[in-house]
């Protein structure tokens, strides 16, 4: 499956929702935030929020500091 990734086209594996792709990416349960074609799709959704091919994801990971 072919998705752009933070503006950047990556080929994935064949996942079917936003928390395969969490899982994917490595994300930690908190500290991040997945945004789909312009929507930021809550964490309670991820399981049930499906991908297709072409999808546009943004990523953050929040960063502590001081």
């Amino acid at each position: 499956m072919k998705l752009r990734l933070n503006g950047e086209l990556r080929e994935t594996p064949a996942l079917t929702t936003v928390a395969d792709l969490a899982a994917w990416l490595g994300l930690p349960a908190f500290g991040s935030a997945i945004e789909l074609n312009g929507e930021v799709i809550r964490r309670a959704d991820h399981p049930t929020t499906p991908l297709k091919e072409g999808d546009r994801m943004e990523v953050v990971r929040l960063v502590g500091g001081g």
